[in-house]
């Protein structure tokens, strides 16, 4: 079928999100019952990888996830060369990478040591401007990072797993040189992906790196950072501050040392929360679609060899 040609009977779902739809109909594709689709957009809060098991079929061409992270499609074996899978890589950027600020801006501040304190008194803080941050994953959340980052006169060093230049990062490494770009770095903040190659790849030797006046931000996925030795540190006082949106497990256990550590701060993975993700996602869709029915590459395409 020629580029021209190629026709959007597109199926959205489970969950129709009236800003998907309109994505959809920008696009020029034309709703479809599931049976009849050859693109499936998928949207939904509580369904997985089993629920599409169920409706997929072979004359689907194209996949549209809702998020970013696809460890659990990867795992679920869905994701072949039969058909295009993208997921929603970048498209929520502007709203993790602010929240990434956030948690920067309390590590250097002690927000949480100053939240737990029931008594009046100091604590130590410190100015974002002059340190270096160092951001692990640079791609679409690290390069709005490194905007939001640039008017407060911090040094950004950037990390990728190719070591192509980053935007607007004073520096960019490769994924060989995770410790150096630790042991140069006042903060770190994680955005990358889960993978075989990252799983765990923030450990006791890591954090030491970082040292007792580190500070730790994590807005990719808990599984980049193994939890156990992360309390040690804190505990010892071998890292200064961790300021997480993801964890592992997750959710965290009540009662679990992570909230309650003084020199931790936790959010329930509030970066990007469900429930205002339908505008950029249908940024995404709309874009996806008209690359698709012209041929062109398509944004966020999962890569299962390289497992993102």
């Amino acid at each position: 079928m020629s580029a021209s040609t190629r026709s959007l009977r597109v199926w959205v779902g489970p969950d129709r999100p009236p800003e998907l739809v309109a994505a959809v109909d920008r696009a020029g594709g034309s709703p479809a019952a599931v049976e009849e689709a050859n693109v499936i957009v998928w949207s939904s809060a509580s369904a997985g990888p089993e629920t599409l098991a169920e409706i997929l079929h072979d004359r689907v061409e194209l996949v549209q996830l809702d998020s970013a992270g696809v460890e659990h499609w990867l795992e679920s074996g869905l994701v072949d060369g039969s058909r295009i899978w993208a997921a929603a890589q970048g498209a929520y950027a502007d709203g993790v990478a602010e929240h990434a600020l956030a948690l920067l801006l309390a590590a250097a501040k002690h927000l949480s040591r100053a939240a737990h304190a029931r008594t009046w008194g100091a604590v130590p803080a410190r100015t974002l401007r002059g340190a270096t941050v160092g951001i692990v994953g640079a791609g679409g959340i690290g390069e709005r990072l490194i905007e939001l980052l640039e008017p407060l006169g911090v040094t950004t060093i950037a990390l990728t797993r190719t070591g192509r230049e980053v935007p607007g990062a004073d520096r960019s490494l490769d994924a060989g040189q995770l410790d150096e770009l630790l042991a140069a770095s006042t903060y770190a903040v994680l955005a990358a992906p889960l993978t075989p190659a990252t799983n765990r790849m923030i450990g006791s030797r890591q954090l030491e790196l970082l040292g007792p006046d580190g500070g730790l931000v994590n807005v990719g996925r808990g599984g980049l950072v193994d939890t156990e030795a992360l309390v040690r540190a804190l505990r010892a006082g071998l890292l200064g501050a961790a300021c997480l949106d993801v964890t592992d497990p997750e959710p965290l256990p009540a009662g679990h040392p992570l909230w309650t550590l003084d020199n931790a701060l936790v959010t329930p993975h509030v970066s990007h929360p469900y429930d205002s993700h339908t505008i950029p996602l249908g940024v995404r869709v709309e874009e996806n679609l008209k690359r698709f029915a012209v041929g062109s590459p398509l944004l966020g395409v999962v890569d299962p060899v390289e497992g993102y």
